[in-house]
């Protein structure tokens, strides 16, 4: 991952293909970059450092940093102390070598100046990763689960279950054609695109969705008036929930005239 992150930070950032966390600090790069740009062009006017501070809010420190370039970093992650030896480790783990005083005795020998309990807990992170990773391997998970991994955002999978799609997709590749049918689906009501709903059913006829489409063919009319239209139901499905919930908390200590008081009298 900081192979990965050093490389994205060499290059053009596409903003769509970060994670939630990666977002984050590319805002906070770019907030960095406009303060950097306003600094810059201050000293290229001639202003000295004192007047800089006083004109931006920021500390002395930071102004020489960013005048000497070294402020224009993209991914800023936090050093450890096992980075220079992580290659290494990598490679002791994969020779079956998974204990972590041993890890720590060996380091000691090559110049590690850190701690048992840092490298302990690395070695137990990997040891709990490669369980996870087999055991999601081993087992075939339910096709609820599958539907449900396979729809939600990368970055909010767990690494066992990303390893688990991965493999899904490498052994049925119709699965993958189902899933962007799908969005493709979400794209159309969400831009109100009902002039891709033919072309959407033709796809979908020979896919997985088959069943979908043929329910979508069978109330045509009623989908493309939903794609179109501003009208929701979801006020009625709304109160209905509440109805229900208010139910549920009172259930076996009221009787009617408490829940058309809830309901009505709050209203």
């Amino acid at each position: 991952m900081r192979q990965i992150r050093s490389a994205i930070g060499a290059a053009t950032v596409g903003p769509d293909l970060l994670t939630a966390a990666e977002r984050i600090q590319y805002e906070g790069y770019l907030r960095r970059e406009d303060a950097n740009a306003a600094i810059l062009a201050r000293a290229k006017n001639g202003a000295p450092i004192k007047q800089i501070v006083r004109e931006t809010g920021h500390s002395r420190g930071l102004v020489r940093r960013i005048l000497r370039g070294q402020r224009s970093d993209v991914f800023r992650t936090r050093e450890s102390s096992l980075e220079a030896y992580l290659p290494w480790l990598d490679a002791q783990c994969t020779a079956g070598l998974h204990n972590g005083s041993e890890l720590w005795r060996r380091l000691k020998s090559q110049g590690f100046r850190g701690c048992l309990r840092v490298v302990s807990e690395w070695a137990g992170r990997r040891r709990r990763a490669e369980k996870a990773d087999a055991a999601s391997l081993c087992r075939v998970p339910s096709a609820r689960t599958i539907a449900r991994l396979m729809t939600t955002g990368r970055d909010t999978l767990s690494k066992s279950e990303a390893v688990t799609i991965a493999a899904i997709e490498n052994g049925a590749p119709l699965l993958v054609e189902a899933r962007s049918i799908i969005a493709a689906f979400h794209a159309m009501i969400r831009t109100k695109d009902e002039g891709e709903l033919d072309a959407w059913i033709e796809q979908a006829k020979v896919s997985l969705v088959a069943s979908l489409a043929k329910g979508v063919i069978k109330d045509r009319a009623a989908v493309r008036a939903g794609i179109i239209s501003a009208w929701t139901n979801g006020q009625t499905e709304g109160q209905i929930t509440k109805l229900k919930l208010v139910k549920l908390q009172m259930y076996g200590r009221a009787k009617i005239d408490l829940l058309e008081a809830r309901l009505i009298g709050a209203a």
